[in-house]
């Protein structure tokens, strides 16, 4: 199974999760898509939901997945399992209830700040980080109720920490690589990784050029990243995320337009690179070369996402 924790669409009901087919050459696997971000009010998240699950339903090769068996069901058949997730609290409005009402639409994953600080706490690209706020914590433990996973993508470090002592559950971060290996503001260190591995997370390592190296989506980069992620945390808790936008036109020209949200660190290699879904599922192969074993590769091709999922989306009695 290949199990990607991030991709993106376009953020508009008339996006076509058809392109979500490219997957298929992994032979089965699990993505989530990515349904809302720091400027969305909750009625566009919602309006996303209806149309993309809709979709899901529609299309040959894709199917909505509300558990960790049906994952395994729709993977071992050859086909995608789909889930989506939540950059930013945002889209929540404010309201804690909003978590379990995303829950049951299919909204597993949360990072509760999109590169600078909102209510919840600090983003990565801030200044100054104070911390998960108040309301931040009241949203990792509501989080944990209901089953949804709490996500350290984006977020400043010290209240990736802060998640990291409250959460009662796993914290992941779903799609951030190692600033040890290249220097950049959405990487996360050596420490916060292993803060997360710490709760029985996992770091998803992903294939956007520009968080991989000098805008270098190649698997030979991201493998760099993947094998120094094992040296510091192991093998079980170390993942694997495209961060692919399959609108990446859109969203080269936002980061251009959205000064607000995103800094030079977005530019300053040129446009953004990502790693395609036809380049992502040849990685198992790829590792296979450099020496690593069976059991390894499937550990972090899909294994160790779907752990942090049995152990996370079913929610407390």
């Amino acid at each position: 199974m290949l199990w990607d924790q991030h991709a993106c669409v376009e953020l508009v009901e008339s996006a076509d999760l058809g392109d979500l087919r490219r997957y298929r050459g992994a032979g089965g696997g699990y993505v989530s898509v990515n349904v809302g971000y720091a400027p969305h009010a909750p009625e566009l998240t919602a309006s996303l939901l209806r149309s993309f699950r809709a979709q899901v339903n529609a299309v040959d090769g894709l199917e909505l997945a509300a558990t960790v068996a049906d994952i395994d069901r729709i993977s071992a058949r050859g086909d995608t399992a789909v889930a989506f997730d939540l950059e930013d609290s945002g889209p929540l409005g404010g309201d804690l209830d909003a978590v379990a009402t995303l829950v049951a639409q299919g909204v597993r994953t949360l990072g509760p700040t999109y590169n600078h600080a909102n209510r919840a706490g600090g983003g990565c690209l801030d200044a100054a980080d104070d911390g998960l706020t108040a309301w931040g914590r009241a949203l990792v433990a509501e989080m944990n109720a209901c089953g949804m996973v709490p996500d350290g993508s984006h977020v400043g470090a010290r209240t990736t920490f802060d998640m990291c002592a409250v959460s009662t559950r796993p914290v992941v971060f779903s799609h951030s690589n190692m600033r040890s290996v290249w220097e950049h503001p959405r990487n996360i260190t050596d420490d916060q990784a292993r803060a997360a591995a710490a709760t029985g997370g996992v770091v998803g390592i992903t294939g956007v050029g520009i968080f991989l190296g000098p805008n270098t989506p190649t698997l030979e980069a991201m493998i760099r990243h993947l094998e120094h992620a094992v040296e510091i945390v192991g093998i079980e808790h170390v993942g694997v995320s495209t961060d692919f936008s399959f609108d990446w036109e859109t969203f080269r020209d936002e980061i251009v337009r959205m000064p607000e949200l995103y800094d030079a660190s977005y530019t300053r290699w040129g446009p953004m690179e990502w790693m395609p879904p036809e380049t992502f599922v040849l990685l198992g192969s790829a590792l296979a070369a450099r020496g690593w074993n069976h059991t390894d590769i499937a550990a972090v091709l899909g294994g160790n996402f779907r752990r942090v999922a049995a152990e996370s989306w079913e929610p407390l009695s």
